[in-house]
């Protein structure tokens, strides 16, 4: 029996002594996680600044940009169409994380949402019928202006225009401004020169209206028009704007900005970069 107990020891210690050593697992490679898309909000009814193409999908000027600039901050770009005057509303409910829809840089706007530095800066000016004689601001007197409800050119036309006894009619997109020029019930509208001249005048319903008067881009025009157009952001992101002025100034250096401008705005000959 001793002998057994003796050779069942030797076998455990033999079997002990022979098993190799196995080498500890490598630890897990961390993986840095995904940076989160950047949601950007649009009113596609701004051609050719945003828009959609006939498959649905946003195009334009500001997608482009915004697509640029997402490329550059390494994050996606995620579109959340949004109706104009509900814009600065649902960006400080954090619908959405900016907006980059044509935005102007204005005093009032400054008090409820911060913006990047401008990407852009193209002037407004008043739309009117051919037939219409018009020598000055008074001439809209008892004529109907149809604005986008929000907008800058709203702001202006209510300030100026309807003191003088134009009719403002505002609406909830540009494009339902055009519907109803096409269609009589307007005699006009106050939009951006490049906006209207791509988005209007250069289409067939666009023939018999042109501009009148001079280009609203006065220092006194300011406290409507602002400064130009900029990226609109929640206060207190500051690390989200700096990093926004930075794409707009990689962009601009690097010749993406030129090569979409002149995508949409070559035939015209115009850099709406601006002043």
């Amino acid at each position: 029996m001793k002998k057994l107990l003796l050779a069942v020891a030797m076998t455990t210690l033999v079997v002990a002594c022979g098993k190799k050593e196995e080498a500890p697992a490598p630890a897990p490679v961390a993986v840095a996680p995904e940076p989160a898309a950047l949601k950007v909000a649009i009113d596609p009814t701004y051609e050719p600044f945003t828009f959609k193409t006939p498959d649905g999908k946003p195009t334009g000027f500001d997608v482009d940009i915004a697509n640029a600039v997402c490329e550059q901050i390494k994050r996606k770009c995620e579109f959340v169409e949004q109706v104009w005057d509900g814009m600065i509303p649902g960006l400080n409910a954090k619908k959405y994380d900016v907006i980059i829809s044509s935005m102007s840089i204005t005093d009032e706007r400054m008090k409820e949402v911060d913006f990047s530095d401008k990407y852009y800066n193209t002037p407004s000016q008043i739309v009117l019928k051919k037939s219409i004689k018009f020598t000055d601001l008074n001439s809209l007197k008892g004529k109907k202006i149809g604005v986008l409800k929000g907008s800058t050119q709203e702001k202006y036309a209510m300030g100026e225009l309807k003191p003088l006894g134009a009719v403002v009619n505002a609406y909830e997109a540009q494009d339902q401004v055009y519907l109803d020029i096409k269609s009589g019930r307007l005699d006009g509208t106050v939009a951006d020169y490049m906006e209207v001249t791509a988005g209007f005048l250069s289409k067939p319903e666009g023939a018999n209206y042109g501009f009148v008067g001079p280009q609203l881009k006065d220092p006194s025009l300011f406290k409507y028009f602002g400064y130009g157009a900029g990226f609109a952001l929640r206060k207190g992101e500051d690390q989200l704007k700096g990093q926004l002025n930075e794409a707009i100034k990689t962009i601009r250096a690097n010749g993406t900005y030129k090569t979409i401008n002149d995508k949409y705005f070559a035939k015209y000959n115009l850099d709406v970069y601006g002043d």
